[in-house]
């Protein structure tokens, strides 16, 4: 089963009006490159510009260059449909691995955090590892001096599985979610 490129929703459309929807791969190879001069106005901010996220978009886009069929799964915009604007980035790190893991990804424009978009896009990222039958684990690794993605995710059932150093990023503390537990906590809510 491949994953669709077609947006991804939250699970309550009735309540949210985010959605996350793919980068076109023109876009991203230009911001990838830097070359933003051509970008569309719409993937033209300052935060996806930037130096926030200068990392990503050169990483994404060498990843998309070796294996095209991780495209679906990486890093998408996060749209607020109410304000027809880009509020942030949010995806996997690629497919599946072997064991059925994929690690979750979010970045929100500074000047429009603390509204809840993160919270709504891992809910749809956690949506859509659930409905894909390869995917057994989620997975999220964060600095512990991130206050805001850790307790995020302390609502959610993931479990502290150990850390690790992210050449970027620093110190990791590594957490994971079984789908099956993603599944009862959905049920739940």
């Amino acid at each position: 089963m491949t994953i669709s490129p077609h947006p991804w929703h939250h699970p309550n459309r009735e309540a949210s009006a985010l959605h996350l929807d793919m980068l076109p791969e023109s876009a991203l190879h230009a911001l990838g490159s830097g070359l933003t001069a051509q970008l569309d106005p719409t993937y033209a901010t300052p935060f996806l510009t930037g130096p926030e996220c200068d990392w990503l978009w050169r990483h994404r886009s060498a990843q998309v260059r070796k294996r095209p069929e991780d495209a679906p799964w990486i890093t998408r915009l996060i749209v607020d449909a109410r304000l027809d604007q880009v509020v942030g980035v949010a995806g996997f790190h690629g497919p599946p691995d072997a064991s059925g893991m994929v690690e979750v990804g979010y970045r929100v424009d500074p000047a429009l955090r603390r509204r809840g978009y993160a919270r709504q896009a891992l809910e749809t990222l956690l949506d859509v590892a659930r409905s894909h039958p390869d995917v057994r684990t989620v997975r999220a690794t964060i600095s512990p001096d991130n206050v805001a993605s850790l307790a995020l995710i302390d609502g959610y059932g993931f479990v502290e599985r150990g850390e690790q150093w992210d050449d970027e990023d620093g110190l990791e503390i590594i957490y994971e979610l079984s789908v099956s537990d993603a599944d009862a906590d959905a049920a739940q809510r």
